[in-house]
């Protein structure tokens, strides 16, 4: 039977609080609408802060083009010194940070730890790649000299999610500010409790205004991407929202990463170690991280229908096992969803998909918790058409699909016939089936005989409209700097 672990009706009391906006070096009240953040799983206030207005933009970004000279004339030894302090003091900070993330967000106090020492990792790899803003020279005749130099974009804005708010807000400045950027951060209205104490934290390693931290909603987002000031606006979020980053970007033509969501495959091959395959399909959709509120969830599992029934009793076994709690207690295994909204729309994917006829073989309301928590147990539905809707849509949440194929062709059609491409998950014995599935899935990132991992350096993104560009890895600085080619011609 599921399980749902036992706590008290109210979150633990906030300790901190917040002050408002960080900006302009120092703290000052939003001149916004005041906002409530209120944890997603008891429901209790937690602060109120101001919004940041369109004002209060203008201000950061006029005092980040005046730090942001500064900054890059430091050269790369003393940022990335600089940035190797920040992270040895979010570090120092683990548990406080954690906390607050788990508050906040819903998820687990003992994922969040290790979102703060993700974060604070790579901060220290964008700090040991800032030697690495090299340029290179090309030969000419006649004694001319054309060499090619790397500079910084100026003042650049990157947009977090609630899922992952330290982690995300720690890893997102880094890149940019290696590069010799400033940068303006805006988290989640939901979740920004802990990008705020961030700034507490390290904000006095910079110069005033370098780094920004303004929160609020949609509103003050689209004034940053519109925003004739801001040179690059990175985000990780919906396929949707990555639309309007564009939009509203076009009239200035900013740079733009985006990181954005996908319905990620799992394939189980005949000759995959099913056991081996039932387990990565659990880990794959990051439950005790995030409560599979992760864009990098593989949520769809293909399965050698000779093995189809087997998978399913094994998944469905361990989505009932999943222990639901506090996310503040050490030992909760799976938190609740971090918003209203995102709770609304994953029960509104599980009604509908039982409503078209889909068989739920594991999930169903909690039992235990708080009636004002958002908590979905683990979901798994088998009986689907690659046609339903819960079967190629993304949900957030905690939804896994299972469908069985047979034919190789018939299952990479349906695998890649979505028009999005993020991350997948091959289960094979066989090292040529791993390497031609491989070549022939439509994904940015591929695991065999894994799911969920990430490594260090390594470029982690989509195709299609799973997003632009590469993260995690060296190509994420050089996205936020300028080639600048010069060539001198003696004798002038």
């Amino acid at each position: 039977m599921p399980r749902e672990r036992a706590f008290s009706d109210q979150a633990a009391p906030l300790e901190w609080v917040p002050q408002g906006q960080f900006l302009c070096g120092g703290w000052r009240r939003g001149n916004g609408a005041p906002r409530a953040v209120t944890s997603p799983f008891s429901g209790a206030l937690l602060a109120e802060i101001n919004d940041a207005s369109d004002a209060d933009l203008d201000d950061a970004v006029a005092a980040a083009a005046e730090a942001q000279p500064l900054w890059a004339g430091i050269g790369p030894v003393a940022r990335g010194k600089a940035l190797k302090e920040a992270a040895a003091r979010l570090r120092a900070h683990e548990d406080e940070l954690a906390h607050l993330d788990a508050l906040d967000c819903g998820n687990p106090v003992k994922g969040m730890r290790f979102d703060v020492n993700l974060g604070a990792t790579l901060m220290e790899f964008f700090a040991g790649l800032t030697s690495e803003l090299k340029g290179e020279t090309i030969p000419q005749a006649g004694g001319k000299l054309t060499y090619v130099t790397r500079e910084p974009l100026g003042v650049v804005a990157r947009l977090v999610p609630f899922n992952h708010p330290l982690m995300f807000a720690a890893a997102k400045v880094a890149a940019p500010l290696a590069g010799g950027n400033a940068v303006i951060l805006k988290p989640s209205e939901e979740t920004p409790l802990a990008t705020l104490r961030m700034a507490e934290i390290i904000g006095d390693l910079f110069p005033d205004g370098l780094m920004s931290i303004l929160t609020g909603g949609a509103e003050i987002g689209a004034a940053i991407c519109s925003h004739p000031g801001i040179a690059a606006v990175g985000l990780i979020g919906s396929v949707g929202t990555g639309r309007a980053v564009l939009r509203g970007g076009a009239d200035t033509l900013k740079r733009t990463q985006l990181e954005l969501g996908g319905k990620n495959a799992l394939i189980i091959c005949e000759d995959a170690d099913i056991d081996r395959a039932i387990g990565g399909a659990v880990k794959g959709m990051n439950l005790g991280w995030t409560a599979g509120q992760s864009c990098g969830s593989t949520s769809r599992v293909l399965v050698h229908a000779v093995h189809y029934d087997r998978v399913v009793d094994g998944i469905a076994k361990a989505f009932d096992a999943v222990e639901l709690g506090d996310p503040t207690n050490p030992e909760t295994e799976m938190g609740a969803l971090s918003t209203r909204a995102q709770y609304d729309k994953t029960t509104g994917f599980i009604e509908r998909a039982k409503a078209n006829g889909a068989r739920m073989a594991a999930g169903g309301a909690p039992q235990g918790v708080p009636e004002t928590g958002f908590f979905v147990r683990p979901t798994l539905f088998c009986d689907v058409t690659p046609d339903d809707e819960v079967a190629r849509d993304e949900v957030f949440g905690p939804v896994l699909t299972v469908l069985a194929w047979r034919d190789e062709a018939e299952m990479l059609d349906i695998v890649n016939g979505l028009d999005v491409g993020l991350t997948a998950s091959i289960w094979t014995r066989d090292l040529d089936t791993a390497m031609r599935l491989s070549r022939r899935i439509h994904a940015g990132y591929v695991w065999v005989n894994d799911a969920s991992d990430h490594y260090l350096g390594a470029p982690f993104g989509g195709v299609k409209q799973s997003g632009i560009g590469r993260e995690e890895c060296l190509e994420e600085m050089l996205a936020y700097t300028e080639a600048k080619t010069v060539t001198i011609v003696g004798g002038g």
